[in-house]
């Protein structure tokens, strides 16, 4: 059947790699990529026919990817991380590159192969990070926005890239190409934006006006893939297009629509992507140069993490975000396919080359997600280690605060707490980081300590020793176990609150010592059900019976162990 038969063949194998993948707690990527080596042509039994073709289509992933990536992009949310990614992201390439050149010319390579090898190692890849940060519930974090920041940034360099490293054998003719793609750049950018503010608004209009989700979707995929084809043509990164294409019509009242909308199919374009790096994967390969290829993967992991946890540190972030930098970027990216493919066309370097380098950035992409993982059980072994230093200096009334509260995220959950404990009279504290909220909560005259509260000295600052209530409002698992664990070592009999993203994170903070868990989608449905079944004339007493018993099955397990849990329950807390 062709091409059909090709992606129905893909979609099946990824269907279950990704079951595997959720059976075994790992993300799908993992089982997408596994799918692909499964089907690819290297190891027999059911191939894709056109590996070419699923190449060719999985660009349409990387651009869906990145035009929904544009949707969701705020200027505003990134102002926090602007200096390292437009500033820091440069020095890191620079970096990379020279690290890899060093390593290159170590092994005894040549110094163009070198060259490219250091060009090839200094991008990560935007679409694993994106997925595992999305799996870790990571997204929206101020880690989350160093790695997107950097990596739109490095998205950006892949343009003079694969202008520059062709050219090297002539530097002033690559100079003037240069020159001239820049300029071409600039061009295409500015009828971009002057198409983006004055005719997409209102064709965009047109197409809603006509209420049809079918015509509405259609119109957002041809603007992004579209405006993506455009800069394909000027010998642009076709990928660069649809993140400019997505960022311009977020301005628009159409953005979020346009996001739900895009989602599906862009999630079925990147299994295709994911699937297509797994085909790569030549297993005789790997088998034949396995110490080798090992041994770059751990030197370029090591090296990328130490270089972006350097960085972090110099441009002044502290506490987890240079551990979940380094771990979380430590990968080669997508993009070194395209500039080692052009590397080959232009005979810069060799098949062998380029397949060693291939091979070895599939496994770094394969390890992110565990290496990633790792950042809160290091944070938490390190914070055992090195003395805790304040975030920021610390605000809050010189009262003695004693059997108060402390509530642990001065967002929107963490004031409507404060709020309802205002009003009681009953004495808190918000801990928060965030200056912008600071200020808000100070103007409503809620007492507020400016620190993080996953540093012990901040906790200790707002005397968690002689606190009767925690109340974590943050939804990152990861965050809240370390201030349940610092909070519980510092007050072995507090009470601990906490919200938890995913049922998944439920077992995850009881283990912390958290004594109650609040999953907010869950509540939220019980009292959708129970708004529902009220307009039905149902008795109150029964419906109440009713979401009593759907609540106990989901906490009773993790509420079963209490009399054997010392953590929740010491000696001298009875």
């Amino acid at each position: 059947m062709g091409i059909a038969g090709d992606i129905a063949i893909i979609i099946t194998a990824a269907l279950l790699g990704g079951m595997i993948a959720h059976l075994l707690r790992q993300p799908l990527i993992l089982g997408y990529i596994f799918a692909g080596v499964l089907v690819g042509p290297h190891t027999g039994g059911i191939t894709v026919s056109d590996v070419h073709t699923i190449e060719k289509l999985a660009e349409i992933g990387v651009a869906l990817l990145l035009f929904a990536l544009g949707l969701e992009f705020s200027l505003r949310e990134l102002k926090p991380v602007r200096n390292i990614a437009i500033i820091g992201t440069p020095i890191q390439i620079a970096l990379t590159a020279a690290f890899g050149y060093g390593l290159g010319r170590y092994l005894g390579w040549d110094w163009v192969s070198s060259l490219w090898f250091g060009a090839l190692i200094s991008l990560s890849s935007t679409m694993i990070i994106l997925k595992t940060l999305e799996n870790q519930g990571m997204i929206g974090t101020l880690s989350s926005r160093v790695m997107i920041g950097m990596l739109i940034v490095q998205d950006l360099a892949v343009v003079p890239m694969l202008i520059i490293l062709p050219k090297l054998s002539n530097p002033q003719a690559g100079l003037a190409v240069l020159t001239f793609a820049a300029l071409k750049a600039v061009i295409f950018l500015t009828v971009v934006i002057f198409l983006g503010t004055r005719i997409i608004p209102r064709v965009m209009k047109s197409v809603a006006d006509s209420n049809s989700r079918e015509l509405f979707l259609i119109a957002t995929t041809a603007i992004g893939l579209g405006i993506g084809y455009g800069t394909y043509l000027i010998g642009l990164s076709y990928a660069f297009g649809a993140f400019v294409a997505g960022m311009l019509l977020s301005e628009s009242d159409f953005g979020y629509q346009a996001l739900s909308d895009i989602i599906p199919l862009r999630d079925i374009f990147s299994l295709l992507f994911f699937t297509s790096i797994g085909m790569l994967l030549d297993p005789k390969f790997l088998l034949d140069n396995l110490g080798m290829v090992l041994l770059l993967v751990l030197i370029v992991m090591m090296g990328k993490g130490i270089i972006f946890a350097s960085l972090s540190r110099l441009f002044r972030y502290r506490n987890v975000i240079p551990l979940a930098t380094g771990l979380g970027l430590s990968q080669v990216g997508e993009f070194s396919f395209v500039l080692g493919l052009v590397g080959v066309e232009t005979n810069s370097i060799s098949q062998e080359f380029y397949s060693g380098v291939l091979t070895m950035t599939i496994i770094t992409m394969v390890l992110t997600p565990i290496v990633s993982g790792w950042t809160s059980p290091l944070y938490t072994l390190l914070g055992r280690w090195l003395k805790s230093v304040p975030f920021a200096p610390i605000h809050f009334p010189k009262t003695n605060l004693e059997d108060h509260f402390v509530i642990a995220g001065g967002g929107r959950v963490g004031k409507y707490v404060a709020t309802v404990l205002h009003r009681m009279g009953i004495p808190f504290l918000v801990v928060e980081y965030n200056s912008m909220r600071v200020d808000e909560l100070k103007n409503s005259g809620f007492p507020v300590l400016f620190g993080d509260a996953e540093k012990a000295v901040i906790l200790e600052a707002a005397n968690i020793g002689k606190a009767k209530l925690l109340i974590v409002t943050t939804p990152v698992a990861m965050i809240s176990r370390t201030i349940a664990a610092q909070s519980r070592k510092l007050n072995p009999c507090i009470q601990i609150i906490a919200r938890a993203q995913g049922v998944e994170d439920l077992q995850e903070l009881r283990d912390e010592g958290v004594n109650s868990i609040i999953q907010p989608e869950f509540e939220a449905g019980l009292e959708f059900a129970r708004q529902a079944l009220l307009n039905l004339g149902i008795p109150v007493d029964r419906i109440d019976q009713y979401t009593d018993g759907v609540r106990n099955e989901l906490y009773r397990p993790i509420y079963a162990s209490d009399e054997t849990n010392v953590k929740l329950h010491p000696p001298q807390c009875k």
